[in-house]
């Protein structure tokens, strides 16, 4: 008999592309984990940052605080750590671009964008989506009114911890889950059996997986240290086998309800499958 489908793992990562905090229980909200990805750094131009193109922004750690969070840089003690409450003011505000999309957004304090500035070389602006802005999750696939925060594309993001055994097994330096920056980690279940799922439940809350989620050169950035693999593993090797199209496939891209609390040690079940 095989092991029960159990939530492992909460990750939340209040500025994307930054590091995430490790929970024991999460809030839904319509957009996601409460809290995730709710901040966004643009460039001079505001437009998105990411690891991407900025690699070092794996140096930026962020740590839980009353009310908010605090930003702290691995490699540059002399910046003291950055306080960033849970949500901004609308006194300063700005239009930026992620994507295709166009997003209303209120400005931290000018001391964040200073202090982001001197921690990555570069002129930025810390900006947070409030719950009076709208940015809709791919329509063709989704319900009207299916939102997501400064996420790349859905509210949610899983992960077996079996698909990551699985990977590990074939490099010759095993990573870890923060190279994919899940939300959900769920132990039990073969490799990549999240792949087969439409419908499933977490307890009595009910998700959707609607289509496998496309990786890129962030999961080659070691985290703790902002290096690119210079063999672009883990990438590489997810190649060889886990191609769809010109896609490199890793994990689920999950829709879900709008409100709710996950715990780690719920149980997971399978509603439906999808077509083969």
């Amino acid at each position: 008999m095989s092991a029960p489908l159990t939530l492992s793992d909460l990750y939340i990562y209040p500025v994307k592309s930054l590091g995430g905090i490790r929970l024991s229980e999460a809030v839904l909200e319509p957009r996601g984990l409460r809290h995730d990805r709710r901040w966004l750094i643009v460039n001079e131009r505001n437009q998105f940052m990411t690891q991407r193109q900025t690699a070092e922004m794996a140096l930026l750690d962020v740590h839980p605080a009353y009310n908010g969070f605090l930003l702290t840089h691995r490699q540059k003690p002399e910046l003291l750590p950055l306080y960033v409450p849970f949500e901004a003011s609308p006194e300063r505000t700005l239009f930026v671009t992620i994507w295709d999309d166009m997003v209303f957004g209120w400005r931290a304090e000018k001391a964040a964008d200073e202090w982001l500035t001197l921690a990555l070389g570069q002129p930025c602006k810390l900006v947070y989506m409030s719950d009076m802005a709208r940015r809709d999750v791919e329509p063709e696939l989704n319900p009207r009114g299916t939102l997501v925060s400064f996420a790349d594309g859905y509210p949610y993001l899983i992960i077996g911890q079996e698909s990551l055994n699985e990977l590990n097994s074939r490099l010759e330096q095993p990573v870890p889950i923060d190279r994919f920056r899940p939300n959900l980690v769920f132990t039990g279940g073969e490799p990549f059996a999240e792949d087969t799922w439409n419908d499933f439940q977490i307890n009595d809350l009910a998700f959707r997986a609607v289509r496998a989620c496309g990786r890129c050169v962030v999961t080659t950035i070691d985290q703790q240290t902002a290096t690119k693999n210079k063999q672009g593993e883990p990438l590489r090797t997810l190649a060889t086998y886990r191609t769809v199209g010109k896609k490199v496939m890793f994990g689920q891209n999950v829709t879900g309800p709008k409100q709710g609390t996950l715990r780690v040690g719920d149980t997971l079940a399978v509603v439906t499958y999808k077509l083969s």
